[in-house]
C-alpha cells in the first residue's frame, strides 16, 4: 500500500514515515506542502491521500486557518475526480465549547468562532462530495519533532528556563503522533482489504487530563530523568491559567467506534510520553550516558 502524505514537516507526517519504515506492507510518498498537483497525484496513484491536522486552530491566525481549509478543499476536488480516498485529520478544538460527556463521532462540531466554522464547512463538503473519506478527529498531538508537535516546544521552553503555561480548566486527551500514525496505517490497510468503513472517527490518548496537569507531568518526568543523569539544571516554572472559571471545558473524544470497526485501541499518553522523554534524554545528554556507562 502506497500512501501520499502532505506537509512533510508536520509531526504526524514524520510519525507516518517512521511507522512505514517499520513495516513491509506500506510505502509513503511525502509532499513538502499542502499543494496538490493533479498530474502528480495521477502519477503516484496512492491508495489514499493523508492530510495532517492544523493543530491549535483556536489560536491560529484566521488567514492560516483559511489557507488550510482552502488547500484541503482543493485536495478534495482533485481526489474526487481521481477517485482517490481522502484522509483529513482535524483538531478536537473544533468542539470549541466541549461537552460534559465524551463526544461521539456523529456529533458535528458547531463552533462559534468564525475560523473554526470555516474548517467545519470543509468537513461538510468532504462528507457531501466524496464518499471515500476518513475524517479523523484527534486529541492534542504531541511529538518530539516536526511542526505542531507541542512536546518539543514544552521541552525547549523548560530547558531554557522559560515559563510554561497550561489551563487548569480545560480537560483533553493528549495524543501521541506515533500512536496516530500506527492507527491510520492499520485503518487504511483494512480499507485496502475491502472494509469499506468510510466516515468520521475519533482517536485520542487514554486518561482525560487538564492541560496544566499534562505540562506538569512533562516537567516532573523531565526533571527526574535529568537528575538521574547528574544534570542539575533548573527547569522553567509552570503557570496555571484559568480561562473558564464558571464552566470548565471538557474535550474528551469517545473513541469507541474506531475500536469497534478497526480494532484500534487508544494508547496511554503517559506511556507514550515516557518513551519520548527517554528518547530525548538519549539524544540530548550523551555525555551523561557516557559517564554512567564508565562508572
Amino acid at each position: 500500500m502506497n500512501l501520499l502524505v502532505l506537509d512533510a514537516g508536520h509531526c504526524l507526517s514524520l510519525a507516518l514515515v517512521r511507522e512505514a519504515s517499520r513495516r513491509s506492507d506500506t510505502e509513503l510518498t511525502v509532499e513538502e506542502s499542502l499543494t496538490l498537483d493533479p498530474a502528480w497525484l495521477a502519477e503516484v496513484a496512492p491508495a489514499a491521500l493523508v492530510i495532517p491536522p492544523l493543530s491549535r486552530p483556536i489560536i491560529a491566525a484566521p488567514a492560516e486557518v483559511t489557507a488550510h481549509a482552502e488547500a484541503v478543499e482543493h485536495c478534495l476536488e482533485v481526489c474526487r475526480q481521481a477517485d482517490i480516498p481522502l484522509v483529513w485529520c482535524v483538531s478536537d478544538q473544533l468542539y470549541e465549547d466541549g461537552f460534559a460527556e465524551p463526544i461521539d463521532e456523529h456529533v458535528i462540531p458547531r463552533p462559534r468562532d468564525e475560523s473554526l466554522r470555516r474548517l467545519v464547512v470543509t468537513g461538510d463538503r468532504i462528507r457531501a462530495e466524496h464518499p471515500r473519506h476518513l475524517i479523523v478527529r484527534l486529541g492534542p498531538l504531541f511529538a518530539l519533532e516536526g511542526s505542531h508537535a507541542w512536546l518539543n516546544e514544552l521541552i525547549d521552553t523548560l530547558v531554557d528556563a522559560g515559563e510554561v503555561r497550561g489551563e487548569v480548566d480545560v480537560t483533553c486527551c493528549p495524543t501521541s503522533a506515533d500512536a496516530v500514525a500506527m492507527a491510520l496505517v492499520g485503518m487504511l490497510q483494512q480499507q485496502q482489504c475491502g472494509a469499506g468503513a468510510w466516515g468520521s472517527y475519533h482517536l485520542a490518548g487514554t486518561e482525560p487530563v487538564s492541560v496544566y496537569t499534562f505540562v506538569s507531568v512533562v516537567r516532573t518526568q523531565l526533571a527526574t530523568r535529568l537528575e538521574g543523569r547528574g544534570d542539575r539544571r533548573e527547569l522553567g516554572p509552570l503557570r496555571a491559567l484559568h480561562h473558564h472559571h464558571d464552566h470548565p471545558l471538557r474535550r474528551v473524544l469517545n473513541c469507541r467506534r474506531v475500536l469497534e470497526v478497526f480494532g484500534v485501541h487508544q494508547k496511554p499518553w503517559r506511556l507514550e510520553l515516557s518513551k519520548m522523554l527517554d528518547a530525548w534524554c538519549r539524544a540530548n545528554a550523551p555525555e551523561c550516558g557516557e559517564e554512567e556507562g564508565a562508572s
